[in-house]
């Protein structure tokens, strides 16, 4: 599907698709990825809500692709929902469809979804994924897709990148949201439980924990005594400072002389750690939930300079002759790395993190004696 076009080189088609889950900027992925293509004189087209858009066309009045031209890019604001939409939380190696006999049943569209590429005379594929995402395109490529994969994750979990795009944005209005929290536990006199997005790890509720000034923060990695916390609270707790603040992540692990528990439900966590609190301390505790609302707003600087860098650093790859690959940032460059390595792991908050070391130094309990 590479077509020679004499002296003016290589003429391909790439698409750009995005996955499931919201991250406020990935309109800058698409815009960074689209200019540096157009630059090329490659043809550049977006797939709607992820790959829905190849395989059921007829849902959208004017198509399932999407002309990127150089006029609609121009005038794309960074700051709006994502042009390309997401998708939604269907693997199409394990799609789930109801047969004729009215059962619903799971099948395999992997090779239905390669042949539309290939009717669409698409070429190359950049895609703007989670962690479960890169292990779909992973084995797509395995099948034969030429694909670059740009690191997308509030949780920053993705490993061999330092910075997952749609991160910085989510920790710039949790550390807002944690601040006001804070203030409304100081005027209340009462404790405030928080709990924030971190189903795997604790980035996003340790350092925006540290930015707020928290009294404890509770995550995945430390397996956490609430009656060590109940302590470290109590110990604060005094009539010149009459309030405390938690902040816990939903995936946050418990420990009561048994093996470490985990929250059962995403959404729960901050309701469990302040129910189970409550007796144990005089003051006034109430939970509070924000790990959600993190996904909005407006994509911060450092996030839109990195969301241009890597679409533009995809184009890179597919210029380059490569593929099967995900771009990664790796202070201070823009590197690519395979996506076999970046597969089937979390990139989890290590034991000897300088954060960790940060926040005991400012009195933050993270569910160990200091």
């Amino acid at each position: 599907m590479i077509k020679v076009l004499g002296h003016a080189g290589l003429h391909r088609r790439v698409a750009i698709n995005v996955g499931a889950g919201f991250v406020p900027g990935t309109n800058t992925v698409v815009m960074g990825a689209a200019i540096a293509g157009g630059k090329l004189g490659w043809e550049m087209v977006g797939i709607r809500d992820g790959f829905e858009g190849l395989l059921h066309p007829d849902r959208y009045p004017d198509g399932g692709l999407l002309t990127l031209s150089p006029e609609l890019i121009e005038n794309l604001d960074p700051a709006t929902g994502g042009i390309l939409g997401q998708a939604p939380r269907v693997d199409p190696f394990h799609a789930r469809t109801v047969s004729e006999d009215k059962t619903a049943e799971e099948v395999d569209l992997s090779d239905e979804l390669l042949n539309r590429l290939k009717a669409a005379e698409i070429d190359g594929l950049i895609s703007v994924v989670s962690g479960p995402g890169l292990g779909i395109l992973y084995k797509l490529h395995r099948k034969g897709l030429h694909t670059v994969c740009i690191p997308r994750s509030i949780e920053n979990d993705i490993p061999a990148t330092a910075l997952s795009f749609g991160f910085n944005s989510a920790f710039s209005i949790t550390i807002k949201m944690l601040s006001k929290a804070r203030q409304a536990a100081q005027s209340a006199r009462k404790i405030a439980v928080v709990e924030v997005l971190g189903e795997q790890a604790g980035w996003l509720a340790l350092q925006a924990g540290i930015a707020a000034r928290a009294d404890a923060v509770l995550m995945p990695e430390i397996p956490c005594d609430l009656k060590m916390v109940a302590a470290r609270l109590k110990d604060k707790i005094s009539p010149r400072r009459p309030y405390g603040l938690v902040v816990v992540a939903e995936g946050a692990k418990f420990v009561d002389h048994k093996p470490a528990q985990t929250i059962p439900q995403s959404g729960h966590a901050a309701e469990t750690v302040a129910t189970t609190l409550q007796p144990m301390i005089a003051t006034e505790i109430y939970p509070l939930a924000i790990g959600p609302w993190a996904r909005g707003g407006d994509p911060t600087a450092l996030d839109h300079q990195l969301g241009m860098a890597y679409g533009a650093g995809a184009v890179q790859v597919l210029k380059g002759g490569q593929n099967g690959m995900m771009v990664a940032f790796v202070p201070p460059d823009i590197k690519f790395v395979p996506l076999a390595d970046t597969i089937n792991k979390v990139r989890t908050v290590p034991a000897d993190s300088e954060f960790l070391r940060i926040a005991q130094s400012l009195g933050i309990y993270l569910g160990h004696p200091l």
